[in-house]
């Protein structure tokens, strides 16, 4: 955290952030929410690649298979080659199925529905049990599956918020998911989660950010730094 700001400023200054990326964008509209067992397996096929190399597998497997059973129980060589467009299809294959058969040995039966009935960090907790899900991947489950308050952090949030000041630069991804959760309102999640990925991809790229389009840069750290003319 900035030395010269309390938690108390710093929450403040999140609550203005959200703000203004909601008069700046709007209110976010993400698509349809998926299940959560669909939404899991989604977002493990999302690790490392693009949206659309995610829908490109998803729907793949979807296509392919009668149901998740069914890809729990193929050939991992044939799940492998059905998901190759999301990349790392070698790991993210086992990776999927190993999760359907933990949930199945555990519950007797494919769902994660019990979730809806957990806290968000017993769920959260509940969740990053499996092998390969990491903190983004609980709270992208827990948030736009299940409507629980969490907080992902991708790439492009981890990247603003550094430069916005608003968590400590030496803290990691997976640390800063907790750290965000208690700086931004929990009613404020969904719509700054996106509002702030959008923000990364459109104006704060990780080259060439163009502060000077950007409604946050009299807030910005990085911003200060750099020869902006309003």
């Amino acid at each position: 955290m900035p030395v010269s700001m309390t938690p108390e400023a710093l929450r403040s200054k999140a609550l203005e952030v959200h703000h203004r990326l909601l008069a700046h964008f709007g209110k976010p509209v993400w698509r349809q929410p998926l299940p959560p067992l669909d939404e899991l397996v989604s977002t493990i096929l999302s690790q490392n690649t693009n949206d659309a190399n995610r829908d490109r597998a998803f729907f793949a497997l979807k296509a392919h298979y009668p149901s998740w059973e069914a890809v729990r129980d193929a050939p991992t060589e044939e799940v492998v080659e059905t998901i190759r467009p999301a990349g790392l299809a070698n790991q993210k294959g086992p990776r999927i199925q190993n999760v359907l058969r933990q949930i199945t040995a555990e519950q007797g039966r494919l769902t994660l529905d019990y979730l809806a009935e957990m806290p968000p960090e017993e769920a959260k907790r509940h969740l990053t049990r499996f092998k390969g899900v990491g903190p983004k991947t609980a709270a992208i489950v827990l948030q736009f599956s299940l409507g629980k308050a969490a907080f992902p952090v991708d790439t492009h949030i981890y990247r603003v918020t550094g430069r916005l000041g608003l968590r400590p630069p030496q803290l990691t991804r997976e640390q800063a998911h907790e750290f965000l959760e208690k700086v931004f309102p929990p009613e404020t999640y969904y719509d700054a989660h996106l509002n702030l990925i959008r923000l990364g991809r459109e104006i704060c790229t990780a080259r060439k950010p163009r502060c000077a389009e950007c409604p946050l840069r009299d807030l910005c750290d990085f911003a200060r730094t750099q020869e902006v003319s309003p």
